[in-house]
């Protein structure tokens, strides 16, 4: 079941991380940068890292946005290439979808998060989601293939859906782009951070619709509960995300919205041998945001309390540290607000392209620190 590890003396401790995003590989590289003789597995439905927060640029087809897992993973991580069905906690195992079962000493809950298509009617067949790496390559060969001055329309005032309208407006000016939110615009930014948004979107020919809500999604159209109707040859879905099935499915407590529940260590009070890391969690009740921002710190305290129960001490309790929200609005535009550590939004906000640089710096730095395996964790949510 496990390769071979020339020159380590191998341990029975096998830990298995099912998710290789951010919280995944990050769990991966600080238990083998802090015990090299531990074995671990990390299970992961494709050989690609995904860049999830370049996915709006991978769609407009300006940036690509995976790199080789071999690049992401530390050299002593084996991958299995697979899908991961069900988790029997009592006896310590999950089984792949090929069949394969896979036993565990401890086991990292890091599935990432899905997007949501099951509220709006017509939205599955018709819509195009942006949060995952299938969905967003689908929205690309669409928009390559359409005609000129095709109407699209993104539905999500949030912050994907900001980028992903900024991109488009930017990128394929002759096509209408229509933003559509059920709220204000970035409504839980600072009035100042809005205001600049609006008015960069609207440069990039972005109309914004806020206060609306879509109820059907049609091939050409998009419908709203007041009644109006859209044209809409490429609808995008920025709204909220969900999570995958797998930890209700596997019988594993879970909060209203089938997130993996777990306390301040981030272990899982039924199973301690179980630690959840990243969007799929809900720590102790509540969950963070959901962003790389959060996965990456998580993964690596996830890693710690494995880490601490091996050597026989209590885990440490997570504490969130957030430092702001970088948006991008297009390639030359963005805007950074700072929050307080709970991610609560600050009166400083940087826009222009200096956010636009400084986007792009923090977007290559979560990959060139914070994933790279031949570089150590920089920092933890650790009390």
């Amino acid at each position: 079941m496990y390769r071979e590890l020339r020159g380590v003396d191998v341990v029975s401790t096998h830990v298995v991380i099912i998710g290789a995003g951010y919280a995944g590989a990050g769990a991966a590289k600080r238990l083998l940068f802090k015990n090299p003789n531990l074995q671990v597995t990390v299970v992961n439905p494709r050989t690609e890292f995904v860049e999830r927060i370049r996915l709006h640029q991978l769609a407009v087809g300006n940036r690509e946005a995976t790199l080789p897992l071999a690049d992401a993973l530390h050299p002593k991580a084996q991958l299995v290439v697979g899908t991961v069905t069900a988790i029997d906690a009592p006896e310590q195992e999950v089984r792949l979808a090929n069949g394969r079962t896979l036993r565990y000493d401890h086991l990292v809950y890091a599935v990432g998060s899905t997007s949501r298509v099951d509220h709006i009617a017509g939205a599955r067949e018709h819509a195009f989601p942006i949060a995952e790496y299938e969905s967003a390559s689908a929205l690309r060969t669409h928009l390559a293939a359409l005609p000129a001055g095709a109407p699209i329309v993104v539905v999500g005032g949030g912050l994907t859906g900001i980028e992903t309208a900024a991109e488009l407006g930017e990128q394929q000016p002759g096509s209408p782009v229509t933003l559509i939110s059920s709220g204000p615009v970035g409504d839980d930014l600072t009035e100042k951070a809005r205001t600049r948004i609006r008015r960069v979107l609207t440069s990039h020919g972005v109309d914004i619709v806020e206060g609306a809500t879509v109820t059907r999604i049609d091939t050409t159209k998009i419908e709203l509960a007041d009644g109006r109707v859209l044209g809409a040859e490429c609808a995008v879905i920025a709204t909220a995300s969900g999570v995958p099935a797998l930890a209700r499915d596997s019988g594993l407590p879970t909060d209203a919205h089938g997130r993996l529940l777990v306390d301040a260590t981030l272990e899982c009070p039924e199973y301690p041998g179980i630690v959840g890391a990243g969007d799929a969690t809900a720590i102790a009740g509540g969950a963070l945001r959901m962003s790389c921002q959060a996965a990456t710190p998580l993964g690596a305290h996830a890693a710690d309390t494995i880490l601490r129960r091996l050597d026989g001490k209590a885990p440490k309790p997570v504490r969130p540290r957030f430092v702001g929200r970088a948006i991008s609005l297009g390639r030359r535009d963005g805007v950074i607000q700072r929050t307080d550590f709970l991610d609560s939004p600050v009166g400083t906000v940087v826009g222009g392209r200096v956010a636009a640089m400084l986007k792009e710096q923090i977007c290559v730095a979560t990959v060139s620190w914070g994933v790279n395996p031949r570089r150590p964790v920089l920092f933890t949510w650790t009390r």
